[in-house]
């Protein structure tokens, strides 16, 4: 297997080293990288190829996650970091873990096993382990979706199950719920939070202002300047509009 390590710490990448030699003397380390900017360049030489990336999150130059925005990038990545606020950013580019330093070798042994179950189970006749699929393998490998959300009724707390939401909605600032009977709670989260934690074959964000259950929709209707309008389930007193820039992605989500 070969790797490329992007670290701009020397004592982190010599520990990482040694660690994947530990695991398999086979391993050849392609290359080391210190910085956004080398890791772009190097990641843009075609000649360059390499089947796993080990990346730390805060590089000499910024912020890894930049690498990302200037070239694409169809190689498995495990994130290696000090910090563990990158989670769920980390996991949103093709990332299979992301470990906390320092890094020990059995949490090095369960992501690079993790990495060979993943391409043991994929279905492509192609050894190389290729993007779309492992981004799938891994929705069912490790993604969990919020399934229940505490809301406050007076002094009292009240668990509403994500099966009973019609859809959430905002107003300003604040972010509610819309139950199956009608009622309506504020949650403290916001709707950029929500698309991450509720699952995407149920839940889809229309708007800036809606993200909507698909069973709880009654009709689609067409609106004005091919946009379309939602009808849910139970009576409300807003317009549900799908925007317009979301009209083709929500047919095709709503198509299955």
């Amino acid at each position: 297997m070969r790797v490329l390590i992007i670290e701009d710490e020397k004592p982190a990448s010599e520990i990482l080293v040694r660690l994947l030699q530990r695991y398999d003397s086979n391993i050849h380390i392609e290359n080391i990288l210190e910085s956004v900017q080398k890791s772009v360049e190097w990641l843009q030489n075609p000649l360059n190829n390499v089947d796993l990336i080990f990346m730390d999150i805060h590089l000499s130059d910024g912020l890894s996650f930049e690498i990302f925005n200037k070239v694409q990038v169809n190689i498995p990545v495990i994130f290696t970091t000090a910090y563990n606020e990158y989670a769920i950013q980390a996991f949103k580019v093709n990332s299979i873990d992301y470990l906390l330093k320092p890094i020990n070798y059995d949490d090095l042994f369960h992501s690079l096993e993790k990495l060979e179950s993943l391409r043991q189970n994929l279905s492509s006749a192609s050894q190389r382990l290729k993007l779309e699929e492992l981004n799938e393998a891994l929705l069912h490998y490790r993604k969990t979706y919020k399934e229940r959300f505490m809301v406050k009724l007076g002094e009292r707390i009240k668990s509403v199950t994500t099966n009973k939401i019609v859809l959430f909605y905002a107003e300003g600032r604040t972010a509610f719920i819309l139950t199956e009977k009608g009622n309506r709670y504020i949650i403290d989260y916001k709707l950029e939070e929500l698309e991450d934690m509720l699952n995407p074959a149920e839940f889809f964000r229309i708007s800036r202002s809606f993200i909507v259950n698909i069973n709880k929709i009654q009709e689609v209707l067409v609106h004005s300047n091919s946009r379309l309008k939602i009808k849910p389930d139970v009576e409300f007193d807003r317009e549900i509009i799908v925007s317009r820039e979301k009209v083709t992605a929500f047919k095709s989500w709503f198509n299955g």
